[in-house]
């Protein structure tokens, strides 16, 4: 297939994701993160918790589907035929834990230039979990509809759909699709003509609730607040920057956003009938209980699991093992039994 009108030549949106990947992977982008803001919240000791370790229960209920834990491997890549392996491996190690995953962007396969993974064996690997599909809200401005939406939801039988907002990301990125009038009207009317749900996400910089509160008036099913403290996509822009001047004017919106448990908490009072996803900066178990304590009903972790997904699906299940662990702690030392307890822990500070 062509290249779409208005979409950048194939070539440079598949280097352009492999350079992504290359960069979250590095070392030195760690650096330049917004603080998570997780460390402000701090869950009173309960030294006398009058519950079993072994009792705990964290499972949950998402999209249909029965969680062991309320977790969702978040969206991370879906571009160069790299990525076809980090995709099956998560796909393997969600449906091992029972925990949802979502896949990164769709949109090379979506124009035929690669599934990336990207297509029905996802689902044969993962038959029980939920998984979710993904397309960018820069793709419905340049014209993607409800027919591109529902092919990207049947090439992996997804039980819903992302919309993933990044105007940061395209506005310091050279050639980045910065013209988004419409895209609230185009994400309305993919809300109604999916036969999914339909869930929006920030991709590092936060939703307030104000933003929640348009989207679920306009149909929206979940809000993934992605917020400041993880990648930031604009110090990933810096780091691809072709010229001194563009690095820098990316770097200086490298911190730029609504930490992950500020828009946590804004979102639950905007929407508190909505389910929502807290991710960005969710380092280990205990930034996922926090987020839950702040009202997210799961917490989602993209990068800190990109690693291991490079390795094998056993390693990705290693990795997410060890957070449901320290999640599991987290609802011992607070004397929850299960997380509709954990969402009343009591809290010192934040």
């Amino acid at each position: 297939m062509a290249d779409q009108p208005g979409a950048a030549p194939s070539r440079d949106i598949e280097g352009r994701k492999g350079d992504h990947l290359d960069i979250v992977l590095a070392p030195a982008l760690a650096a330049r993160r917004a603080p998570n803001g997780f460390d402000r919240i701090v869950f009173e000791h309960v030294a006398l918790p009058e519950i079993a370790f072994a009792d705990i229960d964290l499972s949950t209920s998402f999209l249909g589907r029965r969680l062991k834990a309320p977790l969702l491997i978040s969206s991370m890549t879906g571009g160069p035929e790299r990525a076809a392996r980090i995709n099956a491996h998560l796909a393997e190690a969600a449906e091992t834990l029972g925990l949802a995953f979502a896949v990164g962007s769709q949109r090379i396969a979506l124009e035929g230039r690669g599934s990336g993974g990207l297509d029905r064996s996802l689902r044969v690997l993962a038959p029980n979990i939920p998984i979710l599909g993904n397309i960018g809200a820069a793709q419905l401005a340049l014209g993607y509809g409800p027919d591109e939406a529902r092919r990207a939801v049947e090439m992996i039988a997804a039980d819903a759909l992302i919309v993933h907002l990044n105007p940061l990301q395209e506005a310091v990125q050279a050639g980045g699709d910065t013209d988004w009038h419409g895209v609230l009207t185009a994400i309305e009317r993919l809300a109604r003509a999916l036969p999914v749900p339909l869930v929006v996400k920030e991709v590092g910089a936060g939703l307030s609730g104000r933003l929640a509160r348009r989207l679920v008036d306009a149909g929206v099913a979940a809000i993934d607040v992605a917020g400041a403290g993880g990648t930031s996509w604009a110090a990933v822009e810096a780091e691809r920057a072709g010229d001194a001047a563009t690095r820098e004017t990316a770097l200086v919106f490298s911190d730029w956003g609504i930490a992950t448990p500020r828009a946590i908490r804004d979102v639950r009072a905007a929407c508190p009938d909505t389910l929502v996803i807290g991710s960005g900066g969710v380092r280990n178990g205990l930034d996922a209980a926090k987020a839950i304590r702040l009202g997210a009903d799961l917490a989602g972790q993209a990068a800190a699991s990109l690693a291991s997904a490079e390795h094998s699906a056993e390693a990705v299940v290693a990795h997410f093992s060890e957070v449901i662990r320290q999640l599991r702690i987290a609802c011992f030392c607070t004397g929850s039994a299960d997380l509709a307890a954990l969402r009343q822990a009591v809290l010192l500070d934040g």
